[in-house]
């Protein structure tokens, strides 16, 4: 059984510093506080109703990679426990809301956020399938012909894009992330720890019988240091596949929000606000897909 749905976030006494599709941020001074709500998007429009227990997966899933992957870059998590923030912090508006922000919150370190989402992509799927019928390429690189939809690439590749703040993001080549950032050293950390970190997670996941075929990082800078940031390998930033029914030539079944995606194909929905509210079969599919995710990652059920 889940937990009410939470769309939005009140903490008494705190004014939230950005609020995202998904997350409430609330700025604590040095460090912040990151609420995951139950809210989803879609084609970039946030629909009106939430999937229960998303944001405790997100969050919790997050904090399982930061912690599985903290020897390759460390990472801005603090604390994922509820107590234990409230104790850090001891805000009365947070141990007021305990209930509520349990599960999904955590408090971060304060970095400076790098502009580029450090994608890395181990198998041929979405806009780089798409850009490969086309041309070929990948984010402008050139790759051998014969691949069909979802193939495995013979090794990752690191394809980054720009962090838009309004619109879709760019997909740029290394080449391109390098001249913008003016900082050869930087781009490329940035690329090998991220193809690191993909490597180290796709290998954990397949021993579960998960592909991860794609996902996407960010990283921050703090007193120099590159630092992981952000969410880290779930289902709102990765594609993950199941191994067992994996069969290249065409799209995969996913542990995401594919339901809601193909539900809203099927009604012919214009992609423009305001989004329609979603039947309850789609949410609970979806729920479900994200709580399946995180128990065949981590070996064990959400925390109720």
């Amino acid at each position: 059984m889940s937990r009410p749905v939470v769309l939005s976030t009140r903490i008494p006494g705190l004014k939230p510093f950005a609020t995202g599709k998904v997350r409430d941020v609330y700025d604590l001074g040095e460090p912040l506080l990151i609420v995951a709500t139950d809210r989803i998007s879609a084609f970039d429009v946030v629909l009106p109703n939430g999937i229960p227990d998303k944001g405790r997966v997100l969050t919790q899933l997050s904090a399982f990679w930061f912690d599985h992957t903290r020897q390759i870059c460390p990472n801005h998590v603090i604390s994922a426990d509820i107590d234990d923030i409230i104790r850090r912090t001891g805000l009365p508006g947070i141990a007021e809301q305990r209930d509520l922000l349990d599960g999904r919150t955590m408090l971060v370190a304060k970095t400076e956020p790098i502009p580029y989402e450090c994608v890395v992509r181990g198998f041929l799927s979405g806009s780089a399938w798409k850009e490969y019928k086309t041309s070929g390429t990948v984010c402008g690189v050139p790759l051998e012909a014969g691949y069909v939809e979802s193939d495995k690439l013979p090794q990752p590749i690191f394809t980054p894009s720009t962090k838009a703040q309004a619109g879709h993001d760019e997909n740029i080549s290394v080449d391109e992330m390098r001249r913008r950032m003016k900082n050869d050293a930087l781009a490329f950390d940035l690329v090998h720890r991220s193809v690191r970190i993909y490597v180290q997670a796709a290998l954990h996941a397949a021993q579960r019988d998960i592909i991860i075929a794609d996902t996407k990082f960010e990283f921050g800078l703090k007193d120099g240091k590159l630092i992981f940031i952000d969410e880290a390998l779930t289902p709102d930033s990765s594609r993950f596949w199941d191994a067992a029914v994996y069969e290249p030539g065409g799209s995969q079944p996913s542990f995401d929000k594919q339901f809601v995606r193909d539900y809203l194909e099927s009604i012919q929905w214009n992609k423009e606000p305001p989004a329609p509210e979603l039947p309850e079969e789609i949410v609970s599919k979806t729920a479900d897909k994200y709580r399946e995710a995180y128990r065949r990652i981590t070996g064990k059920d959400l925390p109720r």
